[in-house]
């Protein structure tokens, strides 16, 4: 639906169509793109923190899926250990680096990717086949790429480090 306002400005006369747009997909977006930046951010000091060969980063702010992305970095060896401060506000994070994290990035646009097609993209992203795990946001969860294909879901690619 669209409705014509016609606005007379020195002899001038414009006319301006207006589209109706739902909030709701412009707000699930720009959340959904605001999210991704605070997790590169923060991903983005990481790296920059083991090139200046530090033992710790604090990371702000701080969500839920960033603490899902440093506890599969933990499980899988790249990271010491992390705490969070303050969850239910701002809070920051805590990191004990380990000098293992080469690159680390999120993906600020969004990634759908299905089960059969993980090893495809993992090849193309990944430098090596040896190291490096790609993160998906699955309906079982935030997962890396094996425990993925072990569970034969896909989902939303978040980012990947190695």
């Amino acid at each position: 639906m669209s409705e014509t306002f016609t606005s007379s400005s020195r002899s001038r006369s414009v006319s301006i169509s207006l589209l109706r747009l739902t909030p709701t997909c412009r707000t699930r977006s720009v959340v959904a793109e605001m999210g991704r930046r605070i997790l590169n951010d923060a991903l983005r000091s990481i790296v920059n923190a083991e090139r200046r060969q530090k033992a710790t980063v604090e990371l702000k702010p701080i969500s839920t899926v960033m603490s899902s992305f440093l506890k599969i970095m933990k499980d899988r060896g790249y990271i010491k250990d992390f705490q969070v401060y303050d969850p239910h506000r701002v809070g920051r994070i805590t990191v004990q680096l380990q000098g293992r994290v080469n690159d680390c990035r999120a993906l600020t646009y969004r990634q759908d990717i299905k089960a059969r097609d993980i090893e495809e993209y993992k090849i193309r992203t990944l430098p090596t086949r040896q190291w490096g795990y790609i993160v998906i946001t699955t309906p079982d969860g935030v997962l890396d790429h094996e425990e993925a294909l072990r569970r034969n879901v896909g989902g939303q690619v978040l980012g990947y480090f190695h």
